[in-house]
């Protein structure tokens, strides 16, 4: 089965087209890696997907419903881990956890929480106010909180950001479970290395045009890069 499947997508912010004419298919349980330059139309492109915006021009299916027909029925199989949190600052990483839960219709108990912070390294913080955290623990937060959906197509926008090194293996661990777990997983990241290592499959976006639809093995090298990354405003 087909789990995402985008047609002559179009966005444009004021004069500027963030997407051009962007197409691709990415078969259900695969993981696929999106990449580019800063500004190519990689968070755009997520957003779009996930119906947290509409494109101007094209049509989005997420396992086989049209997003803009049935926006609320594409939404129940989503999860989106975006550049901002969105969580909850006053309250605490059980009380955010407990909130998402309620709205999912799932288990608010606390033992089943801890469990989940545990699996992103914060059982020791769940009764710590959010506006408390760091960065790369507020990301944290947002990666359990993801997990806690199930969804069988979850989109990532630069899931490494703001992470030390444990928390480089803490993606690491969640992108092999959600592979295990028969998820299909879009994830937008410069780390190419480690994008290629994970992802089946790879999309290369150069201001809003897919260049390149296939095989992570098969991906470009970024003019003047070795291979980590695509370098800042390059």
């Amino acid at each position: 089965m087909i789990a995402v499947s985008a047609a002559g997508l179009y966005r444009r912010y004021g004069r500027r087209w963030a997407l051009v004419d962007v197409g691709f298919e990415v078969p259900e349980g695969e993981l696929v890696m999106i990449t580019g330059r800063n500004g190519s139309g990689k968070s755009t492109l997520l957003r779009v997907l996930a119906t947290a915006i509409r494109a101007d021009r094209g049509t989005v299916r997420i396992l086989g419903v049209d997003v803009r027909r049935e926006r609320e029925r594409a939404r129940r199989g989503l999860a989106l881990l975006g550049h901002r949190t969105h969580l909850y600052e006053p309250l605490t990483a059980l009380e955010n956890l407990a909130v998402a839960a309620r709205f999912l219709g799932g288990d608010p108990g606390r033992k089943g929480l801890l469990a989940r912070l545990e699996e992103v390294g914060l059982a020791d913080r769940g009764d710590d106010a959010v506006q408390t955290f760091s960065a790369g623990m507020r990301q944290r937060l947002a990666l359990a909180r993801v997990l806690q959906q199930n969804a069988r197509v979850v989109l990532l926008d630069e899931p490494y950001g703001h992470l030390d090194p444990s928390g480089f293996a803490l993606v690491d661990r969640l992108l092999r479970r959600l592979r295990g777990q028969g998820a299909t997983v879009l994830m937008a990241t410069h780390l190419l290395l480690r994008g290629r290592a994970l992802c089946e499959r790879g999309l290369v976006l150069e201001a809003g045009r897919l260049v390149f639809a296939g095989a992570t093995a098969d991906m470009p090298e970024p003019a003047g890069a070795d291979g980590a990354g695509f370098a800042e405003g390059a």
